[in-house]
């Protein structure tokens, strides 16, 4: 079988991250750009379920041309090809016309039977992709698992909540989001690192998926962001000058923030 892993290009979390002015979407050239961390742990997990059985990893992702470094990152983790969907059109799709673009990009992959994604990209933090993909797809969707089994044509997981641990089962195909907590990914080695640059990376356009223009980027979204302003500088703390009774004021001031 084929396992797909999306995988997504985010601003570094220790860069600044800001939104453009001229259409108020994410400014990716104002940052350093990484693989999401929580994507690395995806395909992790699909490496696992191919060392132990008949699959072929590849992973997906929908972005510009510098997204071509996380693919190869993943690549020299061990995956064996990727899909690479870059088109300025696409620029601006809001998370259900993503998931429309990824469910016909799947679609280009031959005998796909799993798909595995983060639980949440760290740059939209939506957490809702994986089950948007299936409904597209109508498939089922396991999300934020913290393990997951493949066997027999069935995947099932473990899914911690503050009540206890859900385990959920569907029938392959299927669409299956991880948490962080899952696995530990592999750092890639030299000798992956030199075969990633081997493999094939299919480059696609949104004609190429039966797409048109004015069903992606901006045009084809269901939310635009209509305004935004920067985050307020923080204010000095407030200061409690002991004069006998500095514990008092002191819990005084924690009753006012509902403290104790």
């Amino acid at each position: 079988m084929n396992i797909v892993v999306l995988i997504k290009q985010v601003p570094d979390t220790w860069s600044e991250r800001t939104l453009s002015d001229a259409d108020k979407t994410l400014d990716r050239a104002s940052s350093d750009a990484v693989l999401d961390e929580i994507n690395e742990r995806a395909v992790e997990e699909a490496l696992k379920i191919k060392e132990s059985g008949d699959a072929e990893v590849t992973v997906l992702t929908v972005g510009p041309d510098r997204a071509t470094d996380a693919i190869r990152k993943a690549l020299s983790m061990g995956a064996d090809k990727a899909v690479h969907v870059n088109d300025e059109a696409i620029h601006g799709s809001d998370a259900v016309t993503t998931a429309k673009i990824l469910a016909k990009a799947i679609g280009t992959v031959d005998d796909v039977q799993l798909v595995l994604a983060g639980n949440e990209a760290t740059d939209g933090r939506s957490g809702a992709m994986a089950g948007m993909l299936g409904e597209v797809l109508g498939w089922p969707s396991l999300t934020h698992a913290n393990e997951l089994t493949v066997e027999n044509g069935t995947a099932s997981i473990k899914r911690e909540t503050d009540e206890g641990t859900c385990d959920v089962t569907a029938s392959l195909p299927a669409v299956v989001s991880v948490g962080e907590k899952i696995n530990e990914p592999r750092y890639p080695s030299f000798k992956g690192i030199m075969a990633a640059k081997k493999k094939p990376v299919n480059a696609l356009g949104i004609a190429d998926l039966g797409l048109s223009a004015d069903e992606v980027g901006l045009a084809g979204s269901l939310v635009q962001v209509d305004s935004f302003a920067p985050r307020p500088p923080k204010s000095g703390g407030q200061k409690v000058e002991d004069e006998g009774d500095g514990g008092a004021k002191i819990a005084e001031f924690l009753v006012g923030q509902k403290l104790i």
